[in-house]
């Protein structure tokens, strides 16, 4: 009998470690707009050192992670920006998880050793969009810098001027660097090309700051283990991280 006992407990304590195990080798998938790409590509390899879980980060446009979320497409954790009304109408996530991550803002860049104008005021910004011969920023079809550069133009009243000299296309700062634009336009976290010079962010009354809400699938393998990774994506354990990106965490 004694022995039989301790056989179960022996066959009780495996199964429970494998079970501890399997959850810590499991994988998390994770959906995000390419724009938190750099903090993310960070985070995710220190939560894996720091919980044996491993982390699959998919990067898509601000539009296209709409669209999956909202087709349903089965990821544990999903990061968007907002608005996203037919994500929460879907249903595809649990609406009681929205959790803000960071916020990004869109600048300002002119070519490598131009000089750098002024935007420290909505006026000034002005001047310089209707002054500048060409501009650069992201297509809105696919990017929500582009979507949040259109409404600001719009709200200080020169979106027809500034869109006739306008560039739209997938990567403005390489035609800024090669001086096919004179002014380029984009969100600060993407301003990595060395042959730019980052003039600095738009001010807040002309452009608000695009926020990254997370949220936990409905479709999530392991609801308890997309939340800890969520909590760990907007924990002060990775300000650092989105400052160092020229990002700003929380909301």
């Amino acid at each position: 009998m004694k022995k039989f006992l301790l056989t179960s407990v022996v066959v009780a304590a495996l199964v429970l470690g494998t079970s501890f195990a399997a959850r810590a080798q499991s994988e998390i998938t994770l959906l995000a707009p390419g724009s938190i790409r750099q903090a993310f590509g960070d985070l995710a390899p220190t939560y894996e050192q720091k919980t044996g879980q491993k982390v699959k980060v998919t990067f898509g446009t601000g539009a296209g992670t709409k669209q999956q979320a909202a087709r349903g497409e089965v990821f544990d954790v999903i990061v968007l920006q907002p608005p996203f009304p037919e994500v929460l109408a879907s249903g595809n996530v649990v609406a009681a998880t929205s959790t803000p991550i960071a916020t990004v803002t869109v600048g300002v860049a002119v070519r490598k050793g131009a000089p750098k104008p002024d935007i420290g005021t909505l006026e000034a910004v002005k001047k310089l969009l209707l002054s500048a011969q060409s501009i650069a920023y992201p297509d809105p079809a696919g990017a929500a810098s582009g979507v949040a550069i259109q409404d600001a133009l719009k709200a200080m009243g020169i979106f027809d001027q500034v869109q006739a000299k306008a560039k739209m296309t997938g990567g403005p700062l390489p035609l800024v660097a090669k001086g096919d634009a004179e002014i380029g336009l984009a969100y600060l976290v993407d301003m990595n090309d060395p042959g730019v010079d980052v003039v600095g962010p738009l001010p807040r009354n002309v452009v608000t700051p695009t926020g990254f809400v997370g949220f936990v699938s409905t479709h999530a393998k392991d609801p308890a283990a997309a939340k800890a990774l969520l909590d760990f994506l907007a924990s002060p354990a990775a300000a650092p991280v989105y400052k160092a990106k020229g990002m700003s965490p929380g909301s």
